[in-house]
C-alpha cells in the first residue's frame, strides 16, 4: 500500500476530504435533518471559491472565508424565499438559483473565468509559516483542516440541540406538526438553508485558498461529491445518535476521497471521475436495502433448515 498510495497521496485525499466534507455537512442539513433537495451546492460553492479569491487577493485573506460563508447566506435565503414565499418546488429553486449564480459568479470574478492567487497570502500560507522548520511543515494545512472541521461538527451538534436546531429538525419530519406547535415552518427552512449554504461557502474559499486559484467551473458536480460521502456516511454508521452521525459524514467523505485517489492511481481517465461518484453513490444508497434482502434470505433459510430438521426428527 506505500508504493501504491504515496504518504503525499494520502495527505492530499485527506485534506481535499475534510474540504468536501464541509459540503457534505452541509447537504446533511438540507437534505438528512430539512428533507429538502438542494441543487444550488454546485453554484454556491463556486461563489465561496469567487469571493474568497477576490477577497484574499485584496489581502484580506482571513475576511475571505466570513466574506464567503455571508455570500453563501444569502444564496441560501434566496433559495428558501423562492420555496417559501414564492411556492416554487425545492428542487425548481435549487436549478434556478444555481443557473442565476453561474452570471453572479462570473461578475465576483470580474467576468473572467478563473482568478489566480498565486503569490498572495492564503489561510494556508498564513497558519503555515507557524510550522516553518518543523517535523510538521508538511502536514501544517492537515492539521488546520481538521482543526477547522472539529470546531464545525461541534459547532453544528451544538446548534442542531438548541430551540431552534430542534425546530429546524422537527420541521423535516413534519411541517404539520410544526405549524400545530405555533412554530413558522418557513422561517425554519429559511435559517436552516442560511446556514446550509453558509457552510458550502465556506467549503469553497477554503478550496480556493488550497487550489490558490478559483475557476467557474470548480463547483460542478459538488452535490453529487457531497451525496456520495453523505450516503457512505449514513450506510456506515446509521440512524444513531447526532454526533456519531455528524462524524460519519465527515469519515464518509474522506473514504469518499480515498477512492478516488485508489482510481487515479490506477491510471482512470479523469473523464471516468463522475462515472464513478454515481457509481459510489448508488452502491452507497443500495447498500442497506442489500444488507436486509441478504438477512430476509438467510432468515429464510435458517427456517427453511430447522423445518426440514424437526420433520427429519418426526420421521
Amino acid at each position: 500500500m506505500g508504493s501504491f498510495l504515496t504518504p503525499v497521496m494520502l495527505r492530499t485525499a485527506l485534506e481535499v476530504g475534510l474540504i468536501y466534507a464541509i459540503v457534505a455537512l452541509s447537504l446533511f442539513i438540507s437534505f438528512s435533518i430539512l428533507n429538502i433537495c438542494d441543487l444550488s451546492t454546485d453554484g454556491c460553492f463556486t461563489l465561496g471559491c469567487a469571493v474568497g479569491a477576490v477577497v484574499t487577493m485584496a489581502g484580506h485573506p482571513l475576511l475571505a472565508i466570513p466574506a464567503a460563508m455571508l455570500a453563501g447566506v444569502l444564496s441560501g435565503a434566496v433559495t428558501a424565499l423562492l420555496q417559501t414565499k414564492l411556492g416554487v418546488p425545492s428542487i425548481l429553486a435549487g436549478i434556478i438559483v444555481n443557473t442565476g449564480l453561474y452570471t453572479v459568479n462570473l461578475g465576483v470574478m470580474g467576468f473572467s473565468s478563473n482568478v489566480s492567487i498565486f503569490g498572495t497570502d492564503t489561510l494556508f500560507s498564513l497558519w503555515g509559516k507557524l510550522f516553518d522548520g518543523t517535523v510538521l511543515g508538511d502536514w501544517s494545512r492537515s492539521i488546520l483542516l481538521l482543526i477547522l472541521v472539529a470546531l464545525i461538527c461541534a459547532a453544528l451538534n451544538w446548534f442542531l440541540k438548541t430551540r431552534i436546531g430542534l425546530s429546524i429538525r422537527a420541521t423535516g419530519d413534519s411541517m404539520e406538526m410544526v405549524r400545530a406547535s405555533s412554530i413558522d415552518p418557513s422561517f425554519m427552512i429559511v435559517v436552516g438553508l442560511c446556514c446550509s449554504n453558509a457552510l458550502t461557502g465556506l467549503a469553497g474559499s477554503l478550496f480556493a485558498s488550497y487550489n490558490k486559484s478559483a475557476d467557474i467551473n470548480l463547483g460542478t458536480g459538488m452535490v453529487t461529491i457531497a451525496l456520495a460521502a453523505l450516503i457512505i456516511g449514513e450506510t456506515l454508521f446509521g440512524k444513531r445518535r447526532m454526533p456519531v452521525r455528524i462524524v460519519g459524514v465527515v469519515i464518509g467523505s474522506c473514504l469518499y476521497r480515498f477512492m478516488i485517489s485508489i482510481a487515479l492511481r490506477l491510471n482512470a481517465p479523469t473523464e471516468a471521475f463522475k462515472l464513478v461518484s454515481a457509481l459510489i453513490v448508488a452502491i452507497a444508497i443500495a447498500a442497506p436495502e442489500a444488507q436486509r434482502a441478504l438477512a430476509l434470505h438467510r432468515r429464510k433459510k435458517a427456517a427453511m433448515r430447522r423445518r426440514r430438521e424437526r420433520g427429519g426428527k418426526a420421521c
